[in-house]
C-alpha cells in the first residue's frame, strides 16, 4: 500500500477499504482516483487539472499533499476561501458540501468519506509541511510566488487567495487604528437630523443614530440590518453628518456610492434620491450629497479580459468618503481591490445584511466581519462615548461587553435592530425572524395556521399540479398577483394612436408594465431540473402562450421578461437588469408599423424608461423564474420561493431567508415535497476562511 496514505491510518481497516487504498501507489494512481471522483460529481474537472499541474511542478509530490490541493480547489468551487484540514477530517460531507456518495460503483473505488475518516490531520499538516509545494505562512517565498499553496496553521489555501486575506487583514488593522475627529458639535447634528433621544422606559434605542455616530470617527465601519431596518435612511443621514461640517468649511467631501450589481446599484439611487429630498438641511448640503450609485467594477475601472483594475494602490480611487451598499455580495477579491484603490485619507463605509446568501465568488466577507454584530462587543470606553454623543441609553441593550483590543472591528460597527417595514403584525418579518434563527418547526407553523394574511404555502401532487398554475397566473386571494396581471395591463393600458417611439405615452406606458411586473417574481434555489430555472423558464412561457396571454412561445414576443446576465457598458445596462419586450411603433407614420423593442427602467429616480432592439442584447435570459442568488438587491411585491423536491447543497437557511426578505408585501412557499424547508433550515452556510481571526 501506498506508504502517503498507509502511515495515517489510526486503526485497522477492513478488507474492502484496504483494497482501495492499495491502487494510491503512484500520483498517476491518484489522479485517476480523482477523474472518478469528478464523473461521479463528488469534484470539478477544474480541481483534477489543478492537481495534475501541481503534478507536473513536482513529479515526486506526496499524493497526500494533491489529495489537499485538489479538496483545497474543490473548496473554492463552493465559496470556501480555504481548507480547513481538522474540520474536514471531522465533518467530511458537511465540510467539503459533498454531493450524496449514494450507491457504490460496481467498479470497487475508494469513497471521499473512506478516504477522509481514515486519515489523521497531524500527519497530514506534516505532509505539507515538508512539500517543496507549500509555503508556511510568513515565508518569503508567498511573495515571490514561489509556491502554489499556503499553509497558515491547520488551514490551506491557493496562494493568491492567501494573498487576498492578508490584504484585507492588514488594510483593517490599518484602518481600525485610525481615529478621525469627529465634530466637536457632534451631539447636536446628531439631534438635527434624529431629534433628541428618547429616554422613556419603552422607548426603543435609535440604532441608526449609533452607526452615524459611530462612522464619524473612524477610516472604516459597517452598517447591518435586516430589510426595513433603516440602512438607506442611516446612510443618507451619515452622509448629511460628513458632509455639513466640510461644507462649511468650503472644502466638500468627494463622496462615491458603490454597489456589487446595476440592479442593487439602480435600487440605490432611486431610494437615495427620494431621501436626500427630505433631509433637514442647507440646500448647499443637500446639493453635495451624491444619489448616483454606480457598479463597484465600474468604480474600480475594469479592464475586460483581465482581473486588474485601473485604480489600485499606485493609482487611487479620487474620493473622500465611499459608501459600499449589499455588501454580503462582496467577494474576497473585489474587496481586496477595493481597499488597494482606496486613498489612505478616506474613509469607508459598508451596508449589507450579514444574515444574506454571501458571494457567489470564494468569501463571506461581510459575515467574516460581522461576527460580533449580535453581541454588540462595545467597550466601556465605547459605550460611554455613544451614549454621551447620541444621547440613548445603552444599559438595556442586552449587548455583550467587550474590549478595543480584542474586539477593535466590533467597535466600528452597528446593526440596525428594528425593522420598520415587517413590525409584529407582518408574517413575512416573523417567518424571515424564525428562518434565520434556524426554528424550522415554528417557521412551519407560520405558513400552515392562516394566521398571517401575508403567507402563503403550496405544496404540490405533482409537476402538473393546477393549484401552481393558478398561483403563477393569478396569485391567491385579493391580494397577490401572478404574470397575467402585467400582461393584463399590457394589453389593456397600450395608448391608441402612437405613431412614434419618442411619444412621451411610450415612456409612461412601458413604467407602468414593468412596475406591474415587479408585482410578482417566482424565485428558485437552483438552475437545472423540473423545479430548477431552466425547466421553469420553459414551462410558464408554454403555459402563458397556451392561455392566450403571449403571441409565441418561441425567443422573441411581445411581454417578454429578460435579464441581463452580464454588464454592457456601451448601452448602459447592468448584470441583474430586468427589461420587458414591448411592441412600438416604427418607420413613417402613413405605413403604422411596429417592431419589439425591449424597455429597461432608467432607475435614475426620475421614471425614466431605455428602449433597446433586441437584436442588441447578447447576454440576457428569460426571467418569469430567477435564482435567489440573482435576486438579492431586488424587491417585489409578492415573491413565490418553489424548492427543489431533493435536499440540494445550496439549500441553507440563509438562501431561505434571502429568499423571504424579497417580498414586500406577500410570500408564498411552493413545495414539490415537504420536508426540504425544514432539513434546509437546518442548515446553516459556515464559508471557511482566517479573515481578521481574534478582530
Amino acid at each position: 500500500m501506498n506508504r502517503t496514505f498507509a502511515h495515517l491510518l489510526p486503526t485497522p481497516l477492513d478488507a474492502e477499504s484496504l483494497a482501495a487504498l492499495q491502487p494510491l501507489s503512484r500520483v498517476e494512481d491518484l489522479l485517476l482516483l480523482l477523474e472518478r471522483w469528478v464523473e461521479r460529481g463528488w469534484l470539478r474537472a477544474l480541481d483534477k487539472a489543478f492537481v495534475g499541474f501541481l503534478a507536473d511542478l513536482d513529479p515526486t509530490a506526496d499524493s497526500l499533499v494533491l489529495l489537499a490541493a485538489a479538496l483545497t480547489s474543490h473548496q473554492l468551487g463552493h465559496g470556501h476561501v480555504c481548507l480547513d484540514l481538522y474540520e474536514t477530517l471531522k465533518e467530511p460531507d458537511f465540510a467539503l458540501s459533498l454531493p450524496p456518495e449514494g450507491d457504490v460503483l460496481s467498479t470497487p473505488m475508494l469513497l471521499p468519506s473512506t478516504l477522509l475518516k481514515s486519515l489523521d490531520g497531524g500527519s497530514w499538516c506534516q505532509a505539507l509541511v515538508d512539500s517543496p509545494l507549500v509555503a508556511e505562512a510568513g515565508d518569503s517565498s508567498i511573495a515571490a510566488g514561489q509556491k502554489p499553496l499556503v499553509l497558515s496553521d491547520r488551514r490551506l489555501y491557493l496562494r493568491r487567495y492567501w494573498t487576498y486575506e492578508r490584504r484585507i487583514d492588514a488594510a483593517l488593522h490599518r484602518r481600525l487604528s485610525q481615529t478621525e475627529p469627529a465634530p466637536s458639535d457632534l451631539a447636536s447634528r446628531l439631534d438635527a437630523l434624529f431629534g433628541a433621544a428618547d429616554r422613556t422606559p419603552d422607548a426603543l434605542i435609535d440604532w441608526q443614530k449609533l452607526a452615524c455616530a459611530l462612522a464619524t470617527r473612524g477610516a472604516f465601519s459597517i452598517i447591518t440590518g435586516g430589510p426595513g431596518t433603516g440602512k438607506t435612511t442611516t446612510v443618507v443621514r451619515l452622509l448629511a453628518l460628513l458632509q455639513s461640517p466640510a461644507v462649511e468649511r468650503g472644502k466638500p467631501l468627494r463622496i462615491r456610492l458603490a454597489a456589487p450589481t446595476g440592479k442593487a446599484a439602480a435600487r440605490l439611487t432611486e431610494s437615495i434620491s427620494h431621501q436626500v429630498q427630505t433631509l433637514k438641511v442647507p440646500e448647499e448640503v443637500r446639493q453635495k450629497i451624491p444619489s448616483d450609485v454606480t457598479t463597484v467594477h465600474r468604480l474600480l475601472g475594469s479592464r475586460p479580459g483581465t482581473r486588474h483594475f485601473r485604480h489600485h494602490a499606485g493609482n487611487p480611487l479620487p474620493l473622500d468618503v465611499l459608501v459600499v451598499d449589499e455588501a454580503s455580495m462582496i467577494d474576497l477579491e473585489m474587496m481586496a481591490n477595493l481597499l488597494d484603490a482606496l486613498p489612505p485619507h478616506a474613509r469607508m463605509v459598508l451596508l449589507g445584511d450579514k444574515d444574506q446568501l454571501a458571494s457567489v465568488e470564494a468569501g463571506a466577507v461581510l459575515g467574516d466581519l460581522c461576527r460580533d454584530a449580535e453581541a454588540g462587543m462595545y467597550s466601556p470606553q465605547t459605550q460611554a462615548w455613544l451614549e454621551s454623543v447620541s444621547g440613548e441609553d445603552l444599559s438595556k441593550s442586552g449587548l455583550q461587553q467587550g474590549d478595543n483590543q480584542r474586539h477593535a472591528l466590533a467597535q466600528q460597527l452597528v446593526m440596525l435592530r428594528h425593522s420598520r417595514r415587517f413590525g409584529s403584525g407582518s408574517g413575512i418579518g416573523q417567518l424571515a425572524k424564525r428562518v434565520n434563527q434556524q426554528q424550522d418547526q415554528d417557521a412551519r407553523a407560520l405558513l400552515v395556521n392562516g394566521e398571517y394574511a401575508d403567507l402563503y404555502s403550496l405544496v404540490l401532487k405533482g409537476e402538473q399540479d393546477r393549484a401552481f398554475s393558478r398561483l403563477l397566473l393569478e396569485g391567491h386571494g385579493e391580494g397577490p398577483k401572478g404574470y397575467r396581471h402585467y400582461l393584463s395591463r399590457m394589453r389593456s393600458e397600450r395608448p391608441q394612436g402612437l405613431t412614434s417611439i419618442d411619444d412621451p405615452r411610450c415612456v409612461e406606458w412601458a413604467r407602468d408594465v414593468l412596475h406591474a411586473f415587479d408585482e410578482f417574481q417566482l424565485l428558485c434555489a437552483v438552475r437545472k431540473g423540473p423545479w430548477g430555472v431552466e425547466g421553469l423558464n420553459q414551462r410558464i412561457t408554454q403555459m402563458l402562450f397556451a392561455a392566450d396571454l403571449i403571441e409565441s412561445d418561441q425567443q422573441w414576443y411581445e411581454g417578454r421578461p429578460v435579464l441581463m446576465t452580464r454588464n454592457d457598458y456601451g448601452l448602459g445596462l447592468m448584470n441583474g437588469d430586468i427589461g420587458l419586450a414591448l411592441r412600438l411603433p416604427e418607420g413613417p407614420v402613413e405605413e403604422n408599423r411596429t417592431a419589439l423593442r425591449v424597455a429597461f427602467p432608467r432607475n435614475d429616480g426620475e421614471g425614466g424608461v431605455r428602449f433597446v432592439l433586441p437584436s442588441r442584447l447578447n447576454d440576457v435570459e428569460t426571467v418569469y423564474a430567477m435564482t435567489v442568488h440573482k435576486s438579492q438587491g431586488s424587491e417585489f411585491a409578492h415573491t413565490a420561493l418553489i424548492l427543489p423536491e431533493a435536499l440540494n447543497p445550496v439549500l441553507t437557511k440563509e438562501l431561505i431567508y434571502t429568499g423571504i426578505t424579497r417580498a414586500k408585501h406577500w410570500f408564498s412557499l411552493i413545495e414539490p415535497r415537504q420536508g426540504v424547508f425544514e432539513e434546509a433550515l437546518r442548515r446553516k452556510v459556515k464559508r471557511l476562511s482566517g479573515l481578521m481571526l481574534g478582530m
